[in-house]
Protein backbone atom coordinates (compact mmCIF):
# COMPACT_ATOMS: atom_id res chain seq x y z
CA UNK A 1 0.00 0.00 0.00
CA UNK A 2 2.56 2.40 0.78
CA UNK A 3 4.90 2.19 -2.43
CA UNK A 4 1.13 2.73 -4.29
CA UNK A 5 0.76 5.29 -2.31
CA UNK A 6 4.16 6.72 -3.06
CA UNK A 7 3.42 6.65 -6.72
CA UNK A 8 0.71 8.75 -6.79
CA UNK A 9 2.18 11.18 -4.65
CA UNK A 10 5.15 11.22 -6.51
CA UNK A 11 2.61 11.50 -9.39
CA UNK A 12 0.68 14.60 -7.98
CA UNK A 13 3.74 16.37 -7.42
CA UNK A 14 5.20 16.13 -10.77
CA UNK A 15 1.18 16.84 -12.02
CA UNK A 16 1.37 20.07 -10.17
CA UNK A 17 5.20 21.17 -11.30
CA UNK A 18 4.01 20.83 -14.42
CA UNK A 19 0.83 23.39 -14.23
CA UNK A 20 -1.49 20.97 -14.00
CA UNK A 21 -4.33 20.75 -11.35
CA UNK A 22 -3.24 21.64 -8.05
CA UNK A 23 -3.35 19.21 -4.86
CA UNK A 24 -5.95 20.70 -2.36
CA UNK A 25 -5.20 20.26 0.84
CA UNK A 26 -6.20 21.74 4.15
CA UNK A 27 -9.63 24.12 4.55
CA UNK A 28 -11.69 25.96 1.91
CA UNK A 29 -14.11 28.80 3.98
CA UNK A 30 -17.72 28.46 1.72
CA UNK A 31 -21.14 30.10 2.05
CA UNK A 32 -24.44 27.57 1.68
CA UNK A 33 -27.40 28.39 0.82
CA UNK A 34 -29.31 26.59 3.14
CA UNK A 35 -32.84 27.07 4.22
CA UNK A 36 -32.99 29.97 2.86
CA UNK A 37 -30.18 31.25 4.81
CA UNK A 38 -26.44 31.45 3.97
CA UNK A 39 -24.63 30.14 6.06
CA UNK A 40 -20.46 30.10 6.00
CA UNK A 41 -18.19 27.18 7.09
CA UNK A 42 -14.56 25.84 6.95
CA UNK A 43 -14.22 22.17 5.37
CA UNK A 44 -11.70 19.79 3.47
CA UNK A 45 -12.37 20.14 0.19
CA UNK A 46 -13.37 15.91 0.73
CA UNK A 47 -16.09 16.99 3.43
CA UNK A 48 -19.77 15.82 2.30
CA UNK A 49 -22.19 18.08 2.52
CA UNK A 50 -24.49 15.23 4.92
CA UNK A 51 -21.22 15.90 7.37
CA UNK A 52 -21.04 19.53 6.91
CA UNK A 53 -25.33 20.01 7.65
CA UNK A 54 -24.42 18.02 10.59
CA UNK A 55 -21.12 18.53 11.96
CA UNK A 56 -19.84 21.50 10.65
CA UNK A 57 -22.27 24.09 10.75
CA UNK A 58 -23.21 25.87 13.98
CA UNK A 59 -26.37 24.75 14.71
CA UNK A 60 -25.91 21.93 13.08
CA UNK A 61 -28.82 21.11 10.53
CA UNK A 62 -29.84 16.93 11.78
CA UNK A 63 -33.02 16.30 9.97
CA UNK A 64 -30.94 14.80 7.14
CA UNK A 65 -29.50 11.08 8.96
CA UNK A 66 -26.50 9.20 8.49
CA UNK A 67 -27.48 5.48 8.31
CA UNK A 68 -25.65 3.70 5.31
CA UNK A 69 -23.29 6.47 4.22
CA UNK A 70 -23.29 5.07 0.41
CA UNK A 71 -26.42 6.67 -0.88
CA UNK A 72 -28.63 3.52 -0.67
CA UNK A 73 -31.16 4.10 2.09
CA UNK A 74 -31.99 7.76 1.39
CA UNK A 75 -32.06 9.11 4.82
CA UNK A 76 -29.87 11.75 4.12
CA UNK A 77 -32.10 12.87 1.30
CA UNK A 78 -31.84 16.89 0.72
CA UNK A 79 -33.08 18.98 -2.32
CA UNK A 80 -30.68 20.62 -4.33
CA UNK A 81 -32.12 23.49 -6.29
CA UNK A 82 -35.65 21.76 -5.74
CA UNK A 83 -34.02 18.34 -6.69
CA UNK A 84 -33.12 15.10 -4.27
CA UNK A 85 -30.64 14.30 -4.01
CA UNK A 86 -28.15 11.58 -1.22
CA UNK A 87 -26.22 14.30 0.66
CA UNK A 88 -23.58 11.22 1.48
CA UNK A 89 -22.62 11.63 -1.89
CA UNK A 90 -22.38 15.37 -2.90
CA UNK A 91 -19.13 17.16 -1.23
CA UNK A 92 -19.73 20.35 0.53
CA UNK A 93 -18.22 22.40 -2.16
CA UNK A 94 -20.02 21.12 -4.81
CA UNK A 95 -23.72 22.67 -3.14
CA UNK A 96 -22.26 25.66 -3.39
CA UNK A 97 -24.40 28.16 -5.35
CA UNK A 98 -27.40 26.03 -5.36
CA UNK A 99 -30.54 26.26 -2.81
CA UNK A 100 -30.19 23.23 -0.33
CA UNK A 101 -33.43 22.14 1.58
CA UNK A 102 -33.94 19.91 3.96
CA UNK A 103 -36.41 18.56 6.09
CA UNK A 104 -36.47 21.26 8.75
CA UNK A 105 -36.87 23.99 5.83
CA UNK A 106 -39.65 22.46 4.57
CA UNK A 107 -41.75 23.39 7.43
CA UNK A 108 -41.55 24.39 11.31
CA UNK A 109 -43.28 22.55 14.26
CA UNK A 110 -45.35 25.40 14.72
CA UNK A 111 -46.25 25.05 10.78
CA UNK A 112 -45.91 22.23 9.48
CA UNK A 113 -45.79 21.75 5.41
CA UNK A 114 -48.31 19.57 3.88
CA UNK A 115 -46.21 16.24 3.59
CA UNK A 116 -44.92 16.79 7.67
CA UNK A 117 -48.74 16.84 8.59
CA UNK A 118 -49.73 13.90 6.36
CA UNK A 119 -46.78 11.85 7.88
CA UNK A 120 -48.46 13.06 11.24
CA UNK A 121 -51.96 12.09 10.95
CA UNK A 122 -50.74 8.79 8.88
CA UNK A 123 -48.73 7.74 11.54
CA UNK A 124 -45.52 7.38 9.29
CA UNK A 125 -43.04 7.35 11.14
CA UNK A 126 -41.11 4.64 13.53
CA UNK A 127 -38.01 5.17 14.77
CA UNK A 128 -37.80 8.17 12.42
CA UNK A 129 -34.60 8.01 10.58
CA UNK A 130 -35.92 7.74 7.32
CA UNK A 131 -38.82 9.86 7.72
CA UNK A 132 -36.47 13.27 6.68
CA UNK A 133 -35.58 11.46 3.40
CA UNK A 134 -39.07 10.45 2.27
CA UNK A 135 -40.79 14.15 3.47
CA UNK A 136 -38.35 15.90 1.52
CA UNK A 137 -38.35 13.06 -1.47
CA UNK A 138 -41.88 12.93 -1.99
CA UNK A 139 -42.19 17.13 -1.24
CA UNK A 140 -39.97 17.36 -4.24
CA UNK A 141 -42.15 15.08 -6.21
CA UNK A 142 -45.74 16.84 -5.06
CA UNK A 143 -44.18 19.82 -6.79
CA UNK A 144 -43.79 18.12 -10.26
CA UNK A 145 -47.39 16.37 -10.06
CA UNK A 146 -49.40 17.41 -7.40
CA UNK A 147 -52.35 14.46 -7.97
CA UNK A 148 -50.17 11.10 -8.29
CA UNK A 149 -51.16 7.68 -7.79
CA UNK A 150 -50.02 5.32 -5.66
CA UNK A 151 -47.69 3.36 -8.08
CA UNK A 152 -46.05 6.77 -8.66
CA UNK A 153 -45.29 7.51 -5.01
CA UNK A 154 -43.69 4.38 -4.48
CA UNK A 155 -41.78 4.54 -8.03
CA UNK A 156 -40.87 8.55 -6.36
CA UNK A 157 -39.90 6.71 -3.73
CA UNK A 158 -38.26 3.91 -4.81
CA UNK A 159 -34.46 5.64 -3.42
CA UNK A 160 -35.50 5.79 -0.09
CA UNK A 161 -35.33 2.61 2.54
CA UNK A 162 -38.02 1.98 5.72
CA UNK A 163 -36.10 -0.87 7.89
CA UNK A 164 -39.01 -0.56 9.83
CA UNK A 165 -41.44 -1.18 7.18
CA UNK A 166 -44.18 1.51 7.46
CA UNK A 167 -44.42 1.85 3.53
CA UNK A 168 -48.19 1.65 3.42
CA UNK A 169 -48.36 4.54 5.63
CA UNK A 170 -45.52 6.61 4.20
CA UNK A 171 -47.47 6.10 1.02
CA UNK A 172 -50.65 6.82 2.52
Amino acid sequence: GAAVFDKFWIEADANEQAGGPKVVSGSVKITLDVNGQRRPVEVEPRTTLLNTLRNRLEPGVTGPKLVCDAGTCGACTVLLDGKPAYSCLVLAIDAVNKKITTVEGLGAPEKLSPVQAAFIEKDALMCGFCTPGFVTTISAYLKKNPNPSMAEIREACKGNFCRCGTYPRVFE
